[in-house]
């Protein structure tokens, strides 16, 4: 039977078996309690509460001005909503990049705040140093490579990264190093299918994709993209399941008109 039919609760081991084995990964992110629910109860592998909550739940252009304490309320109402998925979270910016010291700090009050399982933070080489020590208090981290979001005002854009020899072999390094360092899985974004694959064939651990190709251990969509409740992002990678959008904005004039007409509520929803 499939490792991920057989368990109760997906842990960090529990990846690294399914990619053993050549099950592919489900992950999806959560940023709120009901969500999460919905998505735990219908099996998700893992959730990431995403620092995309910064666009997504606040309106940000960006990543960056989401805070830690943020993401520490939207990370404890995803665990709250949650018994079988692994729930990873974000460090968002500023938290961990050039000081270990504050990494270290960010990782703990994340943990002990709010249940979650693991963080994952962005960059390879760069932020090594914030990498061991967060792994030296026993706290499972995943890495982030490929675009990095929280970098887009040093690259400029959102265009496929790594198309250049250069950045395909650094890539590549960090991925081990990551690994080497004790990472549990590294996150591959908007990056070259066979690079990706490349990567998750020589690293022993879960490469999850996005916008990465078919040839890695799993992928990861963001929820609200993936149900159609945003519409303005219309990547190459994104497959919308469902259209939420426009059933939600049909329920509400729905409900508008029956409100107008008197007709709700009717005789059997009053008390």
């Amino acid at each position: 039977m499939s490792v991920h039919r057989q368990v109760r609760k997906v842990t960090t081991h529990v990846l690294n078996e399914m990619k053993l084995r050549g099950e592919k990964i489900a992950m999806l992110t959560a940023y709120d309690y009901s969500l999460a629910r919905i998505l735990d109860k219908a099996k998700i592998d893992a959730l990431l509460v995403g620092d995309s909550a910064s666009n997504v739940m606040a309106g940000h252009e960006t990543t960056l001005p989401i805070t830690l304490n943020e993401m520490i309320y939207h990370a404890s109402s995803v665990v709250r909503g949650v018994s079988r998925a692994l729930v990873i979270v974000d460090l968002p910016f500023g938290t961990y990049q050039g000081n270990s010291r504050e990494a270290l700090s960010s990782a703990i009050r994340i943990m002990k705040e709010t249940g979650a399982h693991a963080v994952k933070l962005e960059g390879g080489s760069e932020v090594i140093e914030s990498v061991d020590r967060i792994l030296s208090a026993g706290i499972p981290v995943m890495g982030h490579l490929g675009l990095m979001p929280q970098s887009i005002h040093k690259f400029g854009t959102y265009v496929v990264r790594a198309t250049g020899n250069e950045e395909a072999e650094k890539l590549v390094r960090d991925a081990h190093l990551l690994e080497e360092s004790g990472c549990f899985g590294i996150v591959v974004e908007k990056i070259p299918a066979m690079l990706a694959g490349q990567v998750s064939s020589e690293l022993n651990i879960p490469v999850i994709g996005i916008g990465a190709g078919p040839h890695v251990d799993g992928q990861i969509l963001v929820t609200h993209d993936m149900l159609g409740l945003t519409q303005e992002f219309s990547p190459r990678f994104l497959r919308r399941y469902l259209n939420l959008n426009d059933e939600i904005q049909g329920a509400v004039h729905s409900y508008i008109e029956d409100v107008r007409l008197k007709d709700f509520p009717n005789k059997n929803e009053q008390y």
